[in-house]
């Protein structure tokens, strides 16, 4: 399975799981707010802060129409689609301060473009990988300009159908690009743990090859931990200083000590999911005390035959295997066995025919 790199980071099966602070518009149009977001991620454990580059005018038109009137079963509902990138939109000209401040928390800060222009200004701010978010998967003149730079490549794929998937990959592939990563996502906000289907992610990694992880958009922390135990690579998660602010995502983003929750659960787990083994590690080798073995439980003088009532299957486990209880019966002792000895093949005189 291929793996891709961030900032020589290899992300990617057997490796740790590459843990994304989404930052989105819960910097609520303040550079200092954004600012002690990226502090906070560092500090809850991110590996990297993700943002959001447009500006209304490159998403959308400033327009009233019904058409760009958000409908219902969102959090925005009923709102203008310009007003709400407006709001939510971040300042290009903080894009400077934001890369010296990840810089100096020392974690991996780049961002979702949403056109070309976007693009081009994030290469100019030299950002160490793309990220497609999932309602522009379909958007394939995009995925090729993002590929066009040859950095890595995140896609999530939210509503997409799994044809819509390969044409985006192929069109990644077709540029040049080799490192891709998808992310399976559930494009509501926020989404149930019903709908977010995480047996998807092992199947479209083997699908295309490639690394998979999680873009999740639930109100808990499970729902991730669970992703990383069915192989997730990568989890990105939304995050705010405080969902009390009124910021257009902050109801379905973590805190920062939920996201470290969240972080040390996704930690234990890739200690626990471990490799595949059987038998006894060496820790379990010290509890071998509460396994079952043949052992003499009556005196049993030299010449005596073995029965089932001087010999039976007990703790501790530091006599012969329960299976040979069958091949003892009817052999014979080869010395006194006190009660309380684990038996032996040296303590059994065989049968004679």
């Amino acid at each position: 399975m291929p793996h891709i790199s961030i900032s020589g980071r290899r992300i990617g099966p057997k490796e740790p799981v590459y843990i994304i602070a989404e930052l989105s518009a819960n910097h609520n149009q303040d550079l200092e707010e954004a600012v002690r977001l990226i502090k906070a991620a560092k500090d809850a454990g991110a590996d990297a802060v993700k943002l959001q580059t447009y500006t209304p005018d490159t998403i959308t038109i400033d327009c009233h129409n019904e058409y760009f009137r958000i409908g219902d079963g969102t959090l925005w509902q009923g709102r203008n689609l310009y007003d709400l990138y407006q709001e939510a939109y971040t300042p290009w000209e903080w894009y400077p301060r934001l890369k010296d401040e990840a810089r100096l928390q020392g974690i991996d800060l780049f961002s979702t473009a949403f056109d070309p222009s976007a693009v081009d200004f994030l290469e100019e701010m030299d950002v160490p990988a793309h990220k497609i978010a999932s309602f522009e998967v379909v958007d394939i003149p995009l995925i090729e300009k993002m590929a066009g730079t040859h950095k890595p490549l995140i896609i999530s794929t939210g509503m997409a159908t799994i044809g819509e998937i390969e044409e985006a990959v192929c069109a990644a592939r077709n540029a040049g690009l080799d490192e891709i990563a998808l992310l399976k996502c559930t494009s509501a906000y926020p989404a149930s743990p019903e709908e977010m289907n995480l047996c998807t992610i092992p199947h479209i990694s083997r699908t295309f090859h490639l690394p998979a992880g999680l873009s999740d958009h639930t109100l808990g922390i499970e729902v991730p931990v669970a992703a990383v135990s069915l192989g997730a690579c990568i989890i990105e998660k939304h995050f705010t200083l405080s969902r009390s602010s009124t910021g257009p995502d902050s109801a379905f983003s973590l805190e920062p000590g939920e996201f470290r929750a969240m972080v040390d659960a996704i930690r234990i787990t890739e200690k626990a999911l471990g490799e595949i083994h059987y038998g006894a590690s060496e820790r379990e080798a010290k509890s071998k005390a509460f396994r079952r073995s043949l052992f003499a439980v009556k005196d049993i003088a030299k010449g005596a035959a073995f029965t089932e009532e001087n010999v039976r299957s007990i703790r501790p486990g530091f006599g012969l295997h329960p299976r040979h209880l069958k091949d003892l019966m009817g052999c014979a002792a080869s010395e006194d066995i006190s009660r309380g000895t684990p038996l032996c093949w040296d303590l059994v005189r065989r049968k004679t025919r």
